[in-house]
Parts: structure tokens; sequence; C-alpha cells
């Protein structure tokens, strides 16, 4: 065996056997070590892993191995995402019913995951698609319901023309369907909400306290949350025949810039504008043609500002004898603030593009530090920065502060309608969670509707609701409203004839708390309240940035819920979050402009220019830019194929080491190549040194200090590798590898006596150690040549020894007339006298002396070494 090339495909699937039948990565729950959550965000199955997938189970899994041998308990489980359109969409396509696809999925991507080599306890996997999972959601909705966290109401929502169901403003991306791409409208609909809102300011405090969590993360939900402290302020309508409506109150932020207002706006959704539309076909079909885009508010950033002249006006409330024009327009919101704004087209971007449009005036009341107030006016771009208050009466020459402060005390003091006319106020961007989808592949919501009782939750006893199976989908629309039964039950308080809620749960429900879950899989509640308290909040949780705002930001608010319904007893769902880089490939085209994946290229290099040319015909093919793998580019590399031809340890080294973890990772041949050369030469390393063992050579007068300085080199990086895996730098732990690897490769070649040997076999076994959270299979294989006991996965960390970690010499750079001549390797901590002496002695330092006598000689202990002449 010791002669022959390491063979991942005979070794891997051996070494994933013998773990399975060990139960090796079985986690129990009464084990009394210390506990260590590690989860990655479990994957959708859509029937294939794709190399992202590879990249974020490689580094969740060093870290699980990691922590196991650093003693610890570790829980690293698996599930599937499973409900969503995509399924329901593919049944459509095929003819065949959405769990039918799902769990053939399922099966095919488990199998492509195991053969990586994950330590995973698949003792608790869990699919959100099985009753088994869903029942215990819906438990919970009834809990939520019960304690005030659920509400139903009608409300402007986003809907998808093509996939026929509601979507998040977050699933509208430029105006489309994250999924359909189709156009999104607006729709007027009943929904089910949780009430988010109410922890918009815990949400947002307890940010502070995630110092694990990358500050970009932190920062996106910051802003999503969006905490702003207000004026509401009440404007005066002008009396019109129009309207018995006497006065109009809008919130903002920027109540310092009210002598800059040159319009009030109005949502198309506002009540005002609603019963002004009543009597105006032009304003009806303005705000029907706002209503044909979506609720989102990227996508009413992008839109092209417009308004309509409702004709009202109301009373400045600052300058006598002023008025200014009431406008509807298309970027208000109905559901932030009042939904009604003053326009300061001079300060606010918005503003001033409906400003230009209508001609309305711009008058800046904000000065920039320096500028000059006679000469300083507004071009294309609002001004929006720090500055002094001007062209603002009693206001001016105030900070923007001081200026919010005293225009409250100001409208405080007065009112309008018999109210006051402005009053402080805290706003939040957040809105509550709408979670009905109509759509039948999702978690049903508990609920029945009786026109005698009202709604209802469905009694507990009779969890869970389950999907109807025979279900067609030969009509647009969700499945579960044509059913010809399924939907009609009686009333569990009545008796009489009632219906079941056809609405499906929004699929970030199912995500929102599966990790809590996974403590405890199979529970007949939804948690055991204690096992998941021991191992909460996930210590270690990876996933990609894309998640930052919708998952991360319900499983937050899930939690928190959980809590007050007596699920759990934590706050925060994950201590520490990693979000890793992308993974991306070059491009490639044909002559003809269609895309070529790179299995059918040839890539040629010649000097520092290259070409590439199609396997089979030999066509010339354009290398285009590198981007993410992408199915719609072909650009994809098959894990299954690299697995066959190089092992799957070759993957997940790979992928840990080219950049980064955070960064993008660029896929090349030549790079998996250096993997698969790399493993060889571990294997070579090992072999040889047992083979080296069955010698007994004689000491030399040098066998001491090689094994020290060889015992220093293991230990170092021992620590070291540690230290980066703890950090998550997993490309830094792996060059570390590679510098451990070349000096033991080093000695092997030099050869040494019993002493440099033995500490070659102690370093090697370190490495063996050091590698096996990366490449696992490969270190079984080690282990075994080896001769030690039992499985590397088994083994503990190596033990560091601090002494090894001191260098007990250093060199020191000596300079003369402070240029740098030459240097000295001295023990530390010498004495200045004998350091002078050995300086002194140095032929190159009596070269630059010339026969002169220094006139001083400094030297800084452990440093440096100063001779002046």
């Amino acid at each position: 065996m010791s002669g022959e090339r390491y063979n991942p495909r005979e070794s891997e699937p051996k070494w994933q056997k013998v773990w399975d039948e060990a139960r090796t990565f079985v986690t129990a729950n009464d084990d009394p070590r210390e506990p260590y959550y590690v989860l990655e965000m479990f994957p959708y199955p859509s029937g294939r892993i794709h190399m992202g997938h590879v990249r974020n189970y490689a580094m969740g899994d060093v870290v699980a191995r990691y922590q196991r041998a650093r003693g610890k308990n570790v829980l690293h489980p698996m599930g599937w995402d499973a409900f969503g359109l995509p399924a329901e969409n593919a049944a459509i396509e095929r003819k065949t019913h959405p769990g039918t696809w799902t769990y053939q999925n399922i099966e095919s991507m488990k199998a492509q995951l195991q053969s990586m080599g994950l330590s995973i306890d698949w003792t608790r996997e869990i699919a959100t698609c099985d009753p088994s999972y869903y029942q215990h959601q819906q438990s919970m909705f009834i809990d939520m319901m019960q304690a005030g966290l659920v509400t139903r109401k009608s409300s402007k929502v986003n809907w998808d023309p093509v996939d026929m169901t509601v979507l998040a403003n977050e699933q509208v991306i430029e105006g489309k369907g994250w999924r359909s791409g189709a156009p999104v409208e607006q729709r007027e609909l009943t929904q089910w909400f949780f009430k988010i809102s109410d922890f918009a300011e815990e949400l947002l405090e307890a940010l502070d306290t995630l110092t694990e969590w990358p500050e970009k993360v932190r920062t996106m939900q910051r802003n999503w949350i969006g905490r702003s402290e207000g004026l509401r302020l009440l404007f005066e309508l002008v009396p019109s025949a129009k309207t018995d409506t006497r006065s109009i109150e809008v919130f903002t932020t920027r109540p310092d810039t009210i002598f800059g207002a040159s319009f009030v706006g109005l949502s198309p959704d506002h009540p005002l504008a609603t019963a002004l539309a009543t009597n105006n076909v032009a304003l009806a079909e303005f705000i029907a043609e706002c209503h044909r885009h979506g609720t989102a508010t990227e996508t009413l950033e992008k839109a092209e500002k417009q308004g309509f002249d409702t004709g009202l006006r109301v009373k400045h409330p600052v300058i006598e004898a002023e008025t200014l024009p009431v406008y509807v327009a298309n970027f208000i919101l109905m559901d932030y603030g009042t939904g009604a704004i003053f326009g300061c087209p001079a300060h606010d971007q918005r503003d001033l593009e409906l400003a230009r449009k209508y001609g309305l005036p711009v008058k800046p009341v904000v000065l920039p530090p320096g500028a000059d107030p006679a000469s300083f006016a507004i071009g294309s771009e609002a001004y929006v920065d720090s500055g002094n208050i001007f062209n603002s009466g009693f206001l001016d020459g105030l900070s923007i502060g001081e200026a919010k402060t005293a225009i409250a005390d100001f409208f405080g003091a007065r009112t309008v309608d018999g109210r006051p006319q402005g009053q402080v106020e805290v706003n939040y961007r957040l809105r509550d969670w709408g979670i009905s989808r109509q759509r039948y592949w999702g978690c049903p919501i508990p609920v029945i509707h009786c026109e005698v009782c009202g709604t209802l939750p469905v009694p507990k006893k009779d969890l869970p609701v389950r999907l109807p199976e025979d279900v067609t989908f030969d009509r647009p629309g969700n499945a579960l409203e044509h059913h010809p039964t399924w939907k009609h039950v009686a009333c569990p308080q009545c008796g009489s004839p009632a219906r079941r809620e056809t609405d499906t749960m929004d699929t970030f429900v199912d995500s929102s708390w599966y990790y809590t879950r996974f403590t405890a899989p199979h529970a007949k509640t939804p948690t055991i309240r204690e096992v998941a308290d021991r191992w909460l909040p996930v210590d270690q949780y990876i996933g990609g940035i894309e998640h930052a705002i919708l998952h991360l930001l319900y499983s937050r608010f899930f939690t928190r819920a959980m809590k007050v319904t007596g699920h759990v007893g934590v706050d925060e769902p994950f201590k520490g979050l990693f979000t890793q880089g992308m993974v991306t490939h070059e491009t490639y085209r044909s002559a003809a402009g269609t895309w070529v994946p790179p299995t059918e290229v040839i890539v040629e290099t010649e000097g520092e220019s290259r070409s590439a040319r199609h396997i089979t015909s030999g066509e010339p093919v354009t290398i285009g830019s590198v981007e993410k793998m992408s199915k719609s580019k072909k650009n994809v590399v098959d894990p299954d194929e690299i697995v066959a031809s190089y092992g799957a340890d070759t993957a997940r080294w790979f992928m840990l080491s080219d950049s980064p973890p955070e960064r993008d990772v660029q896929w090349t041949e030549a790079g998996v190549e250096g993997a698969s050369r790399f493993q060889q030469r571990v294997w070579r390393l090992v072999c040889d040194v047992v083979s080296m063992a069955r010698t007994t050579p004689g000491a030399d007068s040098a066998d001491a200090a090689n094994a020290l300085a060889l015992g220093k080199l293991s230990h170092r990086a021992v620590a070291g590798v540690a230290q980066d895996i703890e950090g998550l730098r997993f490309n830094r732990a792996v060059a570390q590898i590679y510098e451990l690897t070349h000096g033991l490769a080093k000695v092997r070649d030099g050869g040494g006596g019993p002493q440099t040997l033995a500490a070659l076999r102690d370093g090697v076994c370190k490495l063996v150690q050091l590698i096996a959270p990366m490449m696992p299979h490969l270190a079984e294989s080690c282990w075994a040549e080896l001769g030690q006991s039992g499985l590397v996965a088994d083994a503990p960390w190596p033990e560091v020894d601090p002494k090894m970690l001191v260098d007990d010499e250093v060199t020191l750079p000596i300079q003369i007339n402070g240029k740098r001549r030459s240097e000295v390797t001295v023990a530390k901590g010498l004495s200045s006298g004998e350091v002078e002496a050995l300086v002194l002695a140095l032929d190159d330092i009596q070269k630059a002396l010339d026969g002169k006598t220094p006139k001083k000689i400094v030297v800084v202990q452990d440093r440096i070494v100063n001779v002046v002449i």
C-alpha cells in the first residue's frame, strides 16, 4: 500500500461507511460535554447541489470537526427548505405531485452531500414539507394568535400575475417578481400578518449585542428596520368645494426645512386621495397607474417621480399668507408615517425630481459649510448633508439639530382643529410581515372561517392540517381554493358549515425556526424547552449575504415570538454569523454567441496570452468575464464530476484554500489539480515516514537541535491552524499546513538521527490531525497507515507545548551610522556587552570599520544594534 498512489475513489466511500456504521457524528442531547452548535443555512431541494453548496458546507464541516476534536459535544444537523413555488411549478411542468418531485430531489441531494464526507448527524434530518414538521409550525401559529402576535387585515400587496401569489417587498427585484420575472402589480387583499413591528426597537437595539456578526449585515438590518425620529405636523387646508376635510397630517424627519416647503404630497392610497378620485376620472386613472407597480421601496425609488395636482391648497404653517399645492405622488407609501409628506425639493432628491417636473419652487434652507448664502443654489442634486439653517426666519443660523428642536417646540405650542399642530414621534420603516401566500405547496394556515363564530384557530388536537394529495393544477391560482372538498369543514365551535383558510404560509416562516427543531427533531412538541435552551443560540451560522435581511431578521423575530409563547428562553437565534463569498468561473461563448460549458472548452496558454477552443469541434471560443456560476451562462462545474475525477477532499481543499472565505473564489482547473497534487504529496510523505521508521539511523551531532527545530515547527502549526479555524480564516490555516508539509518534507529528504526521525513522525501525525477537518478521508487513511488506533475523527486536537512557541534566538540587524551593514543571531536576552563582542568579531563589521574604533555602540536588547564611528 505504501508505494501506491492515494486513490480517493476507493478510500472516500470506505471511510464514509465506517463513520456511518460507528455512528461517529450522531449527537446525544444528554452528553455532559460543552455543547457547540454549528449550522449552515439549509438548502432548497432543487435536485442538484452546486459548488456554492460545497463551499458553504465544507466551511461548516471544518468548524464542526475541529470543535469535536476540541472535546465539545457538537450538533451539526441537516435538513431541507422544501416548500415553495419552484416545486409547484415543476409539478405543473412534469404533470406530477410537488411532493413526489421534492422527495426525489431530497434523495438525490442527500446522496451528493453524503459523498462530500460531511460530519452531519443525519438522524436529525428534517424536511419542512413533512407534516411532522409543519404541524408544530401550525401549533406555534396558534400560540402566536393567542399571544396577540398575529393579525389579519386588508392591505396593499405586491401581486405576481404569473406565479399568482403575494410577494414580500424584498422579493420584488427592480419591479419584477424574484422568480417569475413578471412585472409586479399592487392589489388590495386581506392577509395574515406576524406583528414583527412590535419588536422593531428591540430588534434594532439588540444588533449591538451581535458582535460576532459581520458589520455589513448589522448595518443592512439597521437600515431595513429604519428607525427615524420626526414630527407629525398638521397642515390646514384652504377651504374648497372638493372636500370637507380641514387638515392634512404629515410625518417628516426634516421639520427643520419647513421654510423650504413647496408642496404637500399624498400617497395614492391616502383616504383624501381616494375620496377625491371618486369625482375625478383623471386622478382615478393616475392612482390606478400607480397600483400597476409594486410597493417595494426599491421600485419606488427607481421609478420616475410623478404627481397629480389635486387643486387643493394648504396654508403654509410658518409663512403668513402663503399656500402650497397638494399633489398625489407615486413615491409616497401609505403604510409609512401618515401617508402624507411635505416636500422640500432643495433637500430631498425625490421631492426635487417632482418639483423640477412640475415647475414647483426649489428654495434652499440649509447652507453647506463655507458656502455663500447669496449665491448658493440647487442644481440636479438635492443637498442632503450638514450645514446651518438660512432663508428660514427665526431658525436662521441654527444647526440642523437645533432647528429640529426649535421648530418642534414652535408647533407644539400651536393648534389646528383643536389639536397640537406638531408632535414629536418615532417611526420605523419595518412593516408587519405578511405571510399569506396563494399557493398549494406551503404550510396550511390553521384557521377556520365560520359565518356564525367568525375566524377561529383549528383545535390543536386536529393538527396537522394536512395538504390534500389529490390536487390538480389545471386552473390558474391556488389549487387549495379550487379543491372540491378540502376547504369545506364543520366549525369546531358551533358545528355549522365552515371554510378552511386556503392561503398557505410564506416559506420564510418554515426557515425562521428550523434551527430550534434540530435540537429535538422527534419531540411531540415544537421544542423541548430545556434542550433548546442548552443548544441555542447557534454558535456558528454560515450562509450567503443574500439572506442578510429576510431570513435573518425573520428568524430573530421568530425566536422572540417563541420566547413569548414559551418554546425557548433565548432572544437571539445565532450567536456567530459568517457570510461566505460566491463561487465564480470564467464564461465562454461560441462564435454564434451561445454560452459554452467549461467541460466543453480547452484553454491554452502561450506566454501571457490565453485562447480557448471547443473540445470536439475545435472551433474558437471567446473567453468572457469571471462571474458567479449560473445555469443560464453555463459556467457551472458539477460537484459529482469533481468528486468522480479528483475526490471530495480535493474539492473541499480547493474551496478552503484559494481565497479568504468571505470573498468570491474562482474555480479553475489548475487550482483543483494543485489541490489534488497536494493530496498525493501528503500521502507520499506519510508513507515515506512509515518506511523510515523501520530503519535505525545513527545519531549525529545536530540530532537534538534538528529535532527541537522540527518540534517547534509542528507545535506552531498546530497553534496557528487552531487560531485560524476559530477565526474562520480557512485559507490562512491552509497556508500554515502547506508550510508545515514543506518543512516535514525537507527533513524527510535530508534524513537525520533517531531524535529527528521521532520528531518527524510526531510532526506527520500532527499534520494528519490538522488536515482532518478539511480532508477527512485522506486523514483517516493516513492515520491508519501511521498505525494509530481508532479514527482520527475521534482523536483529540494535538496538545501544544507553550515552550515550543517561544523563540530562544533572535536575529538583530546591525547598522553603522544609520545604514544597515549586517546582522547577527544571538540568544534572547543576551547582555549588551556580550552582543557588542559578537558584533565586533564579525568580518562584515571589521571591514566596514577599516581599523577605526567605534565612538559608541548602542544595543537595543533583542531589537537592533547601532554602531557609531
